[in-house]
């Protein structure tokens, strides 16, 4: 994965979305275009909040969430598979949940919750890894037994997989995920908006500096898998040192620059492979 140049950034991007979302008005446009829900008053738009409950639980890094009197939605675009969706969207729910309810508070105080994510791919595949090509995956939590019996705990899960744009009904979500997936705004009002904004913020000098050490996710996960990489094949060369060679683990390893752990595990429980 090549990291993006600076004039290279799409709505879509880490960084470059946040700022855009920062704007309360577009934030809620876009929230009632995708949700079809009104937020009537944005209290905060907070950019990469994160919560952190207890010193001893996994924070969250939320990408946006907004508020208003009655309702709590995060947003999230995945640029890039993941692993572990639907996984990480109940975690997201819990810390979202605990940060909405004071300590002593009755669970009635729970506001409507909404988890949105935005993919520029289809997240859900079947045994065959095909995707299933919804351009929309809604979840609600209802009766196994009885479909039409709702739990009503006033939560519910968006993906949207903008690649399917084509495939949308609505005009407007067509629109807006055809901007996302393509960064064509066409004629869409909305779209063009963003578009424009995009451009605005590429002039924004401070924004241009700060660019180079923001803690981008793509940036971030090419980073992860390249040492990762680069790891593997370290351990694997230490391990041929051992086994055809006869050196030593300690030595194989500070020669390959492998860790010496991994290489001691790796030699006590071979790969099948192996």
């Amino acid at each position: 994965m090549k990291r993006k140049s600076f004039d290279e950034l799409t709505f879509a991007d880490d960084g470059m979305f946040q700022t855009v979302m920062k704007d309360p008005q577009i934030s809620a446009e876009l929230v009632e275009r995708l949700l079809g829900v009104r937020v009537k008053q944005v209290e905060y738009p907070e950019l990469e909040k994160a919560i952190e409950p207890y010193y001893t639980s996994h924070g969250v890094r939320l990408d946006v969430y907004l508020k208003d009197e009655n309702k709590v939605i995060d947003v999230e675009l995945q640029s890039y598979p993941q692993k572990a969706l639907g996984k990480r969207m109940r975690y997201y729910q819990s810390m979202v949940d605990c940060d909405c309810l004071m300590k002593g508070q009755p669970y009635t105080k729970l506001k409507e919750s909404y988890i949105l994510f935005i993919c520029k791919f289809d997240p859900f595949q079947d045994d065959n890894k095909r995707g299933y090509g919804l351009p929309r995956y809604t979840f609600q939590n209802i009766c196994a037994e009885n479909n039409s019996v709702n739990l009503d705990d006033k939560t519910l899960k968006v993906v949207y997989n903008a690649s399917a744009y084509k495939s949308v009904e609505d005009p407007k979500v067509r629109a807006l995920l055809r901007f996302i997936q393509t960064d064509e705004p066409g004629e869409d009002d909305f779209s063009k908006r963003l578009s424009e904004f995009v451009a605005k913020v590429k002039e924004n000098e401070k924004f241009r500096k700060e660019f180079a050490n923001m803690n981008l996710h793509d940036f971030d996960i090419m980073t992860e898998a390249k040492e990762e990489g680069i790891q593997e094949k370290a351990i694997e060369n230490a391990l041929t040192l051992i086994r055809d060679y006869n050196a030593l683990p300690e030595v194989a390893a500070e020669k390959m620059g492998a860790p010496l752990d991994k290489v001691l595990e790796a030699l006590n429980h071979p790969s099948p492979a192996n």
